[in-house]
C-alpha cells in the first residue's frame, strides 16, 4: 500500500532537513544539506584577536600536567543534533579590553611614530641657493673632470625635476589696480598656484605635542581598562569595544600617513640639494687643483715632509741626538756590509753542507705536513661521527618512545571500544593503521632540540607530533526515517501510520599521516638536515632499536652495488646525468627533502640530479610536474624517466626514478639506491616511460 494511503488525510507529515554534524579540529560544525546553511555549534571558545605579552609568557611555562590529556581529547563526544546543547563552562576570560589598550599606548597597534613638520621655506631656499650656484660646464673638459661634470650635471637635474614636482594648490589673491580714466582703484581677485608647505613646527612645539601624545595614550589605556571591566557580560559592547579600537587605529595611521605624505616631497628635495651641493663642491676642488697643479703637489709634499720630521725626531730621541744617530746609522752599515761578505764566502765553500740540509729539512718538513693530515683527517671524521650521533641520555630516547606507544594505545583502545562508549544507530570505520619507527621519533626530536633533549623537556613536542601524525575524523549524519505505528480513530478503530524519527550514522576516520612526512612541515632548513643526517646513521645507534626497519635496510642488509653496462656510457648525456645521480647513493629518503643537506624524497631527487648535471634545469617540481614536463616514449633508454601510481595515497604519478637500462632503476627509495623494476610491485603500479626535454 502507498504510503499516501495509509495516512489519514487531516494528518500531514513532513520529512525534516538531513542535517550533517562534522567534528573538526576547529569543533564542532552543524551542516543543513538540505537548505545549504552552516553553524558553528561548539563550546569551544574562538581564539582571542590579541594576546598580550604576558598572557604569551605565561601560556608557554603552563606545565605539562595542565594541558589536556589524549583521553580528554578522545572522549569529547558529539551530542545529537535533535539533543539539547548540555550547559558548558564559560570561556577563559581573556582580557582584551587591557591588551587593546596596552596595544594603543606601546604602538603595537598602530606603529606609529610623530612626524615633525619641515621647514618648507629653508629647504626651498637653500635648493635654491645651490641651483644658482650651479657651475659652468666646459665643452673641453676630459677625463676626471669630465665625469664630475656629469656627475653634478645630473644632480642638478634631479633637483630640478624635484623642485617642479612639488605640490601646489589654488589660492585667492588680491590685487590693486589703479584706473587712469576714472582715477580710482580697483581691487581684483584672481587665482594663483601656489607651493603647498607643510606645517612648519619648532622643535619645542613638536616635543610638547608628543608629551601631550602620551598622556592621551595613558588616558586611553585607563579608559579601555575600564570599558574592558564590563564587556564581558554583554557581547555588544565588546562588539563596540572592538569597533572603537579598530577606528582609532585608522585615524592615527590616516594622519601619521597625511603628515608623511606632505613631507616627503620636501624631503626628497633637501637629500637632492645635498647631493647636488657636494658634487658641486668636488668639481671645484677639481678645477682648482687642474688650474694650479702646484698646489695639489705642494699639499702631498707638505705631507710627506711632516712625516719624514716625525720619523726623524722619533730616531734621535732614541739615539739621543741627531748626530749620534747619523754616526751609529752610518757605523752600522758598514758593518753590514761586511758581515755579508762573510756570509758570502762561507756559503760558497761549503755548498755540498747546505743541501744535504736542505734536503733533510724538506723531509721533516713532509713528514710533518703528512702526520698533520692525518690528524686532520681523523679529526674530521670524528667530528662527523659526533654531528651524526645521538647525545641523549638513553633513559630519554627510550622513555620518550615509551610515551608515544602509550598515546598510540591509549588511541587504539578507543577505537576499539567505540561502539560501547558511543550511542549511534550504524557506524562505519575507515582506519589506518597505528604505527610508527621509534629512529624517525628520537631523530625528530634530537634536530628540534639541537641534538640533546629530557624526558620532561619534549612532552609538548610528543603531544604535538602525535597530533599531526593522527588525524581522527567523527562525522556523524542525521537521516529521517520512518517506522509503521498503530493508531485510533474518534471510534476507536485502528489504523497504520508512518511515524519518522532520526536515524544516526557515525563515520569514523583515522588518517595516520605518517611520521616521517611531518618533518618538512614543522623543520627550518637547517633543522632538517640535522634530521636526515641522523636519519642516515640512525643516530649510530643500530642497537638502540634492533626490531626497526631501519635497521634491516640501513644497516644489516643495505642496498646491492649494481654497475651500469659501459657500453650505456657512450652516450655523452646519460653518462653526465649518471655521473650526478650517483653521488648521492646511499643517501636516506626524506619527504620534501629536494637537496643534498636536506636529502631528498624521489621527485627532489630527480628534479636536483636534471638541474645540476645541466642537462635540463626543471626546479623544483614533483612526480606529476616531472611526467608533465616529459614525452612518453614506448621504448625506453638509459636516461629516460620511469613513472608509477598508487605507491602511496595520492592522485596522478606518485613516484618517479632514473631508468639506466635493462629494467632497472635509479631511485629514491629508502635510501637512494639501484632496483629493478621487473619485480611484481614495480609492475602493479606502472604508469609510463617519460624522455625529459634534454
Amino acid at each position: 500500500m502507498a504510503e499516501e494511503e495509509l495516512r489519514p488525510q487531516h494528518e500531514t507529515l513532513q520529512a525534516r532537513d538531513k542535517v550533517v554534524l562534522k567534528m573538526t579540529r576547529d569543533g564542532a560544525a552543524e551542516e543543513n544539506l538540505t537548505q545549504g546553511s552552516t553553524e558553528r555549534i561548539s563550546h569551544r571558545p574562538e581564539d582571542a584577536v590579541f594576546q598580550s605579552e604576558e598572557n604569551a609568557s605565561a601560556s608557554e611555562e603552563t606545565p605539562a600536567s595542565q594541558k589536556p590529556s589524549q583521553q580528554q581529547l578522545y572522549h569529547s563526544e558529539t551530542s545529537k543534533v535533535a539533543a539539547p546543547q548540555s550547559s558548558a563552562p564559560p570561556p577563559p576570560s581573556v582580557s582584551f579590553g587591557s591588551v587593546a589598550a596596552q596595544s594603543v599606548v606601546t604602538q603595537k597597534l598602530r606603529k606609529t611614530q610623530a612626524i615633525q613638520g619641515l621647514d618648507a621655506d629653508e629647504t626651498l631656499e637653500k635648493a635654491a641657493e645651490t641651483a644658482a650656484s650651479a657651475p659652468v660646464f666646459e665643452e673641453e673638459s676630459s677625463g676626471k673632470m669630465r665625469r664630475l661634470e656629469k656627475k653634478a650635471e645630473k644632480a642638478h637635474q634631479r633637483l630640478d625635476a624635484a623642485r617642479e614636482k612639488l605640490p601646489t594648490h589654488k589660492v585667492l589673491k588680491k590685487d590693486r589696480v589703479f584706473d587712469e580714466q576714472t582715477g580710482k582703484a580697483k581691487t581684483r581677485l584672481h587665482f594663483e598656484d601656489e607651493l603647498k608647505k607643510p606645517k612648519s613646527q619648532s622643535k619645542l612645539t613638536f616635543e610638547a605635542e608628543k608629551t601631550v601624545g602620551k598622556v592621551g595614550d595613558s588616558l586611553a589605556f585607563a579608559v579601555h581598562g575600564k570599558i574592558h571591566e564590563v564587556e564581558q557580560d554583554n557581547s555588544g559592547v565588546e562588539a563596540a569595544h572592538r569597533s572603537e579600537i579598530v577606528a582609532e587605529s585608522a585615524v592615527r595611521h590616516y594622519s601619521h600617513h597625511q603628515k608623511a605624505k606632505t613631507n616627503k616631497p620636501y624631503e626628497k628635495v633637501s637629500k637632492l640639494e645635498h647631493e647636488a651641493a657636494a658634487a658641486d663642491q668636488k668639481l671645484q676642488v677639481e678645477k682648482a687643483f687642474q688650474a694650479n697643479p702646484e698646489a695639489k703637489k705642494g699639499n702631498m709634499n707638505r705631507h710627506y715632509q711632516k712625516q719624514r720630521i716625525k720619523k726623524d725626531y722619533a730616531a734621535a730621541w732614541k739615539s739621543g741626538s741627531q748626530t749620534a744617530s747619523t754616526a751609529s746609522a752610518k757605523a752600522g752599515k758598514t758593518v753590514r756590509e761586511k758581515a755579508s761578505d762573510k756570509v758570502k764566502e762561507f756559503f760558497s765553500k761549503n755548498k755540498k753542507v747546505f743541501l744535504w740540509i736542505g734536503a733533510g729539512v724538506a723531509c721533516i718538513v713532509l713528514f710533518a705536513a703528512g702526520f698533520s693530515s692525518c690528524t686532520a683527517m681523523f679529526s674530521q671524521a670524528g667530528s662527523s661521527v659526533m654531528a651524526t650521533s645521538y647525545l641523549s641520555e638513553d633513559d630519554a630516547m627510550l622513555g620518550a618512545e615509551a610515551q608515544y606507544c602509550d598515546m598510540e594505545a591509549e588511541l587504539q583502545d578507543y577505537l576499539d571500544n567505540y561502539e560501547a562508549t558511543h550511542d549511534y544507530d550504524e557506524y562505519h570505520f575507515d582506519l589506518d593503521e597505528i604505527e610508527h619507527d621509534p629512529y624517525v621519533l628520537v631523530s625528530i626530536l634530537s634536530a628540534l632540540n639541537e641534538g640533546q633533549f629530557t624526558l620532561d623537556g619534549v612532552q609538548g613536542m610528543l603531544e604535538m607530533l602525535f597530533e599531526k601524525q593522527y588525524i581522527l575524523t567523527e562525522e556523524v549524519v542525521v537521516e529521517t526515517r520512518y517506522r509503521t505505528e498503530t493508531r485510533y480513530d474518534s471510534e476507536g478503530n485502528p489504523y497504520p501510520v508512518e511515524v519518522p524519527y532520526d536515524y544516526y550514522i557515525c563515520y569514523v576516520t583515522l588518517e595516520n599521516f605518517n611520521l616521517s612526512h611531518v618533518p618538512v612541515y614543522i623543520m627550518s632548513e637547517d633543522e632538517l638536515s640535522l634530521y636526515s643526517a641522523y636519519m642516515s646513521t640512525l643516530g649510530n645507534r643500530e642497537d638502540l632499536f634492533g626490531d626497526s626497519e631501519y635497521v634491516d635496510k640501513y644497516i644489516t642488509n643495505p642496498p646491492a652495488d649494481y654497475d651500469v653496462p659501459a657500453e650505456y656510457l657512450d652516450d655523452a648525456t646519460f653518462a653526465t646525468l649518471l655521473s650526478e645521480a650517483e653521488k648521492y647513493i646511499g643517501y636516506p629518503y626524506v619527504w620534501g627533502g629536494s637537496n643534498p643537506s636536506t636529502s631528498f624524497d624521489c621527485s627532489g631527487f630527480v628534479s636536483y640530479v636534471l638541474t645540476n648535471s645541466g642537462l635540463c634545469n626543471t626546479g623544483r617540481l614533483g612526480a606529476q610536474g616531472l611526467y608533465n614536463i616529459c614525452t612518453p616514449v614506448s621504448d625506453p633508454q638509459p636516461g629516460d624517466l620511469v613513472f608509477f601510481v598508487g605507491t602511496y595515497d595520492t592522485p596522478g604519478v606518485s613516484h618517479v626514478g632514473i631508468y639506466v637500462g635493462d629494467q632497472v632503476m635509479l631511485h629514491c627509495g629508502d635510501p637512494i639506491q639501484y632496483t629493478s623494476i621487473a619485480s611484481s610491485y614495480w609492475q602493479n603500479h606502472f604508469y609510463a616511460y617519460g624522455r625529459p626535454p634534454y
